[in-house]
């Protein structure tokens, strides 16, 4: 049996079986999108498959940095992080390539914990098309930088002087990735292995910066694939010698590493909702409503797309990334992209996310928000043709300028409560001003060579 077969625990005992697997990796995506896991026991996994397994809930109650957080309610000191109730997902069975005839099964929380679980919130969003009649399709493309350093060199040189494994700007080059076709060959057959098919891979504008299209699916399995991706891009990575970045911007020279994320809605015979040939663009209402709802409640959800105090050094003029919530067809300086084009092929393109996004959480604030807009029937703005960055935008369309503010503005939203939850929304925006409140600590490069001497 291959790993892509499995799709039930009775699949699952069958492929271990038939392998004689002794030990299985499993793991969580914690609220910044990492993989959290171990290697799990034959018995215990198999027991794992009927009744789930047990997992320290610190992994929802501390940051990307292990850091325990001091402001929130599901775990911490107070309730002396106990072990929260977890089920394994047999249909996420993968092969792990860097690992002989090793299997990897991710897991998501449940009881309590689901409240605050990024897969199972994305999963509630996508439970709330299906009662509207619709299934939701999506896709990420990712933007990452590659260096010529490992984890050690990176932190001898202090994050400084670090060495892209290509010089200049060559976008869609034939001569990079012909250089290194060794490492884009790896990764491209990775990928096939887990799953996670490319639809697209070439350099981007910038030193050892490359794009990857992952392909379409239904939107929980394309959450699983944009997550895996992320992580096992790393791995990759690393094992070649090298490091692979998400960051949305790690120098002020360079454009950020978009996210970007696209959406489409289908009926539940699979017809798009989306297209509508009798109508501009092939826009249908629901589109249109969709967008309406998007580019609505963009600034309240800005925190669930921009999760870090990184992710707002990319919002910026003239840097292929959106200062405000605007909306155009096929305009790439819009925050929401509409696509004209076959039934098959209409949809949205949600460019407002960067690399740095946790999927699950993107695209619940993504999907959320734009079936919030056909329920209530959002009317989009007139959509923005030329350059966005020159337009004059309502005040309402701002987005809010740190991670800070737009964690201020999910607490307070009443649609975000609406469709994630209140145990959702209190949690995460509190962890999202933790991540504000660390950097606050720390004292930049910039204000040393800016106050040391003159001040």
């Amino acid at each position: 049996m291959e790993a892509s077969e499995v799709k039930t625990a009775a699949d699952a005992r069958q492929i271990i079986e038939e392998r004689g697997l002794d030990y299985i990796k499993v793991g969580v995506f914690d609220t910044d999108g990492i993989l959290r896991g171990k290697y799990m026991s034959r018995d215990k996994f198999l027991s794992a498959l009927d009744g789930g397994f047990s997992f320290c809930d610190v992994v929802l109650g501390w940051d990307s940095d292990d850091q325990l957080y001091d402001n929130v309610k599901i775990t911490g000191w107070h309730t002396g992080y106990p072990d929260a109730a977890v089920r394994l997902l047999p249909e996420t069975c993968r092969e792990l390539p860097f690992e002989e005839d090793s299997l990897l099964f991710l897991a998501e929380f449940i009881g309590p914990h689901e409240a605050v679980c990024p897969r199972g919130t994305l999963r509630r969003v996508l439970e709330r098309a299906a009662g509207l009649g619709y299934r939701v399709s999506a896709a990420c493309e990712f933007e990452f930088f590659v260096f010529e350093e490992t984890p050690d060199s990176v932190r001898e040189k202090a994050y400084r002087d670090l060495r892209p494994i290509t010089p200049g700007s060559f976008g869609y080059s034939t001569l990079r990735n012909s250089v290194h076709s060794e490492f884009y060959e790896a990764l491209l057959s990775a990928c096939n292995e887990m799953d996670m098919e490319l639809e697209g891979l070439h350099t981007e504008t910038g030193p050892g910066v490359i794009e990857a299209a992952i392909a379409v699916d239904e939107a929980l399995r394309g959450a699983d694939k944009a997550a895996l991706f992320k992580t096992f891009t790393k791995v990759l990575a690393q094992r070649a010698g090298w490091m692979a970045t998400f960051m949305a911007k790690w120098s002020p020279d360079w454009p950020g590493q978009s996210g970007h994320i696209h959406i489409s809605l289908q009926n539940q015979d699979g017809g798009s909702v989306f297209h509508d040939p009798a109508q501009a663009h092939n826009m249908s209402d629901a589109m249109r409503h969709f967008i309406g709802g998007q580019q609505a409640l963009m600034p309240e959800l800005l925190s669930m797309v921009a999760p870090t105090v990184n992710s707002f050094t990319r919002l910026i003029p003239g840097f292929w990334a959106p200062t405000a919530a605007t909306w155009g067809v096929e305009n790439r300086t819009c925050a929401l992209r509409a696509i004209p084009g076959s039934a098959k092929s209409q949809r949205v393109e949600y460019r407002i996310a960067a690399a740095d996004i946790n999927p699950y959480i993107a695209l619940a604030a993504a999907i959320g928000s734009g079936l919030w807009g056909i329920e209530n029937r959002i009317e989009p703005d007139a959509g923005i043709v030329g350059n966005a960055y020159d337009k004059k935008v309502p005040t309402k369309r701002s987005l809010p300028a740190t991670l800070f503010e737009a964690a201020g503005r999910l607490k307070r939203s009443k649609a975000a409560r609406e469709l994630f939850g209140d145990a959702f929304v209190e949690h995460y925006a509190a962890t999202r001003e933790w991540e504000e409140r660390e950097f606050r600590k720390a004292i930049t490069d910039w204000e040393m060579q800016r106050y040391f001497e003159i001040i």
